[in-house]
């Protein structure tokens, strides 16, 4: 078996040859881990690899000449990546984090019971921008990570080492967060798939916190039919995370794919996006009204609130939820001659990013600010769910760019925050309203980079996203 082989195997193609024996679950693992080993000197999309994903592989064989077929788990031997602040017992989660190094995860967090439950197999933890503040993957304490499509290039963060795992054929499939658009612009900028779920249909349990009320698991893939195998395999009502929801309780269905109605954001909305991105959009926008879809432009006036609302909440959460690490129940600590210097000197531990945001947050919930900034934030985000809300009354599926900018330079961005921070424009207003979205990569790649787009649906219609997204890689690539 050669590297293409292993590069294009999806969850089904994976299936159905482990259930033939075509090879043996070890077999695949020890190919996945030598090429995954190999091509990350390059990349550097993992913190760690497992050592015992071999182990975990010969249990998978065993279960297999034990078990009948039909209950053998879709995702049984599947070699995965899970990003470093999703914990798994055993294992280290520092959230790419100086302040979290030497941190062993006591338990599993849901999704992961949920991946072992499906015997997939982890090889390793994947970097990312610490504590998941970033959109580049060059804000991680310990490494870069570089794009599998152009070395000198960022591979969009957070979850940046989860998409170039996934995009290089390291492994099949990933684990991310997206508390902003941290699953969809890495996704966009490498070219493969990623979902945020509906919050609340993937427990958060087990994961290091950035923003509790944004914070969202989920996929990346390379595939849309895979990213469905994953969600179904991950989501859940989980008594640990009072957020969590029954998801069937919930779902939408639709009987026939073209009856779903797209909502196209107006141009006039798209201002400041790079022509390449914009031509790349145009030109899914024109398949789909090709295809005969009903089509019907649409306005979000909120577009231009929903940066400074995000920053407001994100950081006023983060700020809350990063006191926890002071120096006393973490391993890494500098010892001070007081607690308050203990204090002062671990924290320095933290890197500029997320110090920039704790500052930030602190001073939005600060007496005399909090009305001012952090209140009037609230009132925007609920402004923003509304407007979502009447936009959906006339279409099922929103149709937007994923990223304004193609993937930029290593360093480019790295000097100016805002910069940074306009990457996820088009992301964080999904997280804001706690709806779903799912970054698909476009028709064409532009300057030998890929583009990215995202469909958004309303609460719970990860169904009709998948049927519609399915729908295009089959028409538009001639996936089955």
């Amino acid at each position: 078996m050669n590297e293409n082989f292993l590069k294009n195997l999806t969850i089904k193609k994976f299936y159905q040859s482990l259930l033939k024996k075509e090879f043996s679950c070890h077999e695949i693992i020890s190919q996945f881990l030598e090429f995954a080993r190999k091509s990350d000197e390059k990349i550097g999309a993992f913190l760690e690899f497992f050592d015992d994903a071999k182990e975990k592989a010969y249990e998978v064989d065993l279960f297999l000449e034990k078990e009948i077929p039909k209950k053998v788990p879709l995702l049984c031997g599947v070699p995965c990546a899970i990003k470093d602040n999703i914990l798994i017992e055993g294992k280290g989660a520092w959230a790419a984090s100086k302040i979290l190094e030497g941190y062993i995860a006591p338990y599993d967090a849901f999704v992961i019971k949920k991946l072992k439950e499906n015997k997939a197999i982890f090889l390793g933890r994947t970097n990312m921008d610490e504590f998941a503040m970033g959109s580049s993957c060059e804000y991680s304490a310990y490494k870069i990570t570089k794009n599998p499509w152009d070395l000198e290039r960022v591979p969009g963060g957070s979850s940046g080492g989860s998409a170039a795992a996934v995009a290089s054929g390291q492994v099949i499939f990933a684990l991310g967060s997206d508390t902003g658009g941290s699953i969809r612009q890495p996704a966009a900028f490498c070219g493969v798939v990623g979902l945020k779920p509906t919050y609340g249909s993937v427990s958060r349990f087990g994961l290091i916190a950035m923003a509790s009320s944004l914070d969202q698991i989920g996929p990346i893939t390379k595939t849309v039919a895979d990213c469905e195998i994953v969600f179904n395999a991950i989501k859940g009502k989980d008594p640990n995370d009072a957020t969590s929801l029954d998801y069937q309780k919930y779902e939408k269905k639709i009987d026939e794919v073209k009856e779903i109605k797209i909502g196209v954001l107006k141009e006039e909305f798209l201002k400041g996006t790079q022509k390449e991105v914009l031509e790349a959009f145009s030109e899914v926008v024109e398949f789909f009204r090709k295809e005969k879809f009903k089509i019907k432009e649409i306005s979000l006036n909120f577009l231009k609130y929903a940066l400074p609302t995000y920053y407001i909440i994100m950081s006023a959460e983060a700020s809350s939820n990063l006191a926890r690490y002071d120096g006393i129940k973490y391993p890494a600590s500098i010892e001070g001659k007081s607690w308050k210097e203990t204090y002062k000197k671990t924290r320095q531990l933290f890197g500029d990013e997320v110090i920039r945001r704790i500052i930030l947050g602190t001073f939005v919930l600060s007496s005399g600010y909090i009305e001012a900034f952090y209140k009037k934030a609230q009132k925007a985000r609920e402004l923003i769910k509304a407007e979502f809300e009447e936009v959906f009354k006339e279409v099922d599926v929103i149709l937007m760019p994923t990223s304004p900018t193609l993937p930029f330079k290593i360093g480019e961005k790295i000097e100016d925050p805002i910069q940074m921070y306009l990457s996820d424009i088009f992301t964080l207003p999904v997280n804001l309203a706690g709806i779903c979205a799912l970054n698909l990569p476009a028709l064409n790649f532009k300057n030998n980079l890929p583009v990215g787009f995202q469909m958004i649906g309303n609460y719970f219609a990860e169904n009709l996203l998948f049927e519609l997204g399915k729908f295009y890689e089959r028409v538009a690539f001639n996936l089955q």
